[in-house]
């Protein structure tokens, strides 16, 4: 990457935030000269948000942070239609109660991270369900599908990779790069947006925004996305044995917010640590260079501190103190989570594999005794038996 003059680019590329840029010098010089206004799209499938989403989030605030001026776009109607890019198969379609209820649940995070305010570099939250909702179809088609080639829409990774695959691939899907970039011209016309951001899997969208605002509107939109995480065993980001990571309490406590990021495998600790928490380079510097069972002390800051992210620095704390009095002062905190089970049931006596469910573990049975057999799950440190007789 080209040495960079602007705030913004320079925090960005030195925390390892850019996969690509459409004009790097251009933003660049912009950033320099002017407030960029700069957006990113959540759409509304889940009641909450997950650390996967987490780096678009921080992208908002370091945008905010550098002097900017960051836009939460909420996908009421691009949810409808639902987002090909890196999926095998179509999402199922949600009511329009399940989107708003979905909506409600993903609002509150964005505080936590943004200032929202009237400001000229405060955040604002809108919705694309004001405008995709209004349109009159066949008059967007004349106006604006005309500027879409369908050979260079096939040839789209979030559509040629679900063809070579031979999924389904349905005509309403196949239409959301082209509401997507429709977004992008009307935050630019609505708030002078210039600029859009995402996950690398959203290139090719935010490629046809920037067109179609050339095209309609002769404006110089610009495009950014940041690499899509992987683990450094290769497992997606945000995924665990018990299903996402999610970011509203109430759908994952903060103590198992904090063990999660705890439980970072080595080598993904100086990454996660520049990604997604605020401390100096400087320091996670020093952090990234310790070994061994001093590298958990690394873990044990990088889990304190993306906790307090979202969940408050007291939450970070009270989690860390948890884990310290469970795991190395051997007694049991109140403060662990808990789980009810019926009298009857301990009186048959709670099975290894059925414990595992009900915790949240694992989503079957089945799952735990994998888990178990391959040492993931275990009782008081010793391997746990795969029959399931054992009691609890």
């Amino acid at each position: 990457m080209s040495t960079v003059k602007s705030d913004l680019l320079h925090e960005l590329t030195t925390r390892g935030f850019i996969h690509q840029c459409t004009d790097e010098a251009g933003l660049d010089k912009l950033a320099r000269g002017e407030t960029i206004t700069g957006y990113i799209g959540f759409d509304c499938t889940a009641p909450s948000l997950h650390v996967g989403n987490l780096v678009g989030i921080m992208l908002l605030r370091k945008l905010q942070q550098t002097g900017h001026r960051p836009i939460v776009l909420i996908g009421g109607g691009t949810t409808k239609v639902g987002d090909p890019s890196g999926k095998d198969e179509s999402r199922k379609l949600l009511t329009d109660a399940e989107i708003g209820a979905n909506i409600a649940g993903i609002e509150t995070v964005f505080s936590k991270f943004l200032s929202f305010g009237h400001g000229t570099r405060d955040a604002i939250m809108v919705n694309n369900a004001d405008w995709l909702g209004a349109l009159n179809y066949i008059d967007f088609l004349r106006d604006y599908g005309r500027h879409f080639s369908v050979n260079r829409m096939m040839s789209q990774d979030s559509v040629k990779l679900r063809l070579d695959r031979e999924q389904n691939l349905s005509f309403i899907e196949f239409n959301y790069m082209v509401l997507q970039a429709y977004d992008f011209v009307e935050l630019y016309r609505r708030e002078g947006c210039r600029l859009q951001m995402g996950g690398s899997d959203q290139w090719g969208n935010i490629v046809s925004g920037i067109e179609l605002g050339r095209r309609t509107e002769s404006a110089e939109l610009f495009g950014l996305t940041s690499p899509l995480l992987t683990t450094a065993s290769g497992a997606k980001m945000g995924k665990t044995a018990a299903g996402a990571v999610w970011l509203n309490p109430d759908m994952l406590s903060p103590y198992d917010y904090w063990q999660f990021w705890r439980n970072a495998e080595d080598a993904d600790v100086p990454r996660f640590l520049k990604l997604f928490t605020e401390l100096p380079l400087g320091e996670i510097g020093k952090l990234a260079a310790l070994e061994g069972a001093e590298l958990n002390e690394a873990k044990k800051i990088l889990a304190t501190e993306a906790t307090a992210l979202v969940h408050g620095r007291d939450a970070a704390d009270r989690a860390a103190a948890t884990a310290r009095t469970t795991f190395e002062q051997g007694q049991t905190s109140a403060n662990l989570p808990s789980i009810e089970v019926a009298r009857g049931d301990l009186e048959k006596g709670l099975g290894v594999l059925n414990a595992a469910v009900l915790a949240g573990f694992v989503k079957s049975t089945g799952e735990a005794r994998r888990q178990v057999k391959g040492g993931g799950i275990k009782v008081n440190d010793a391997a746990a038996p795969t029959s399931g007789s054992r009691s609890l």
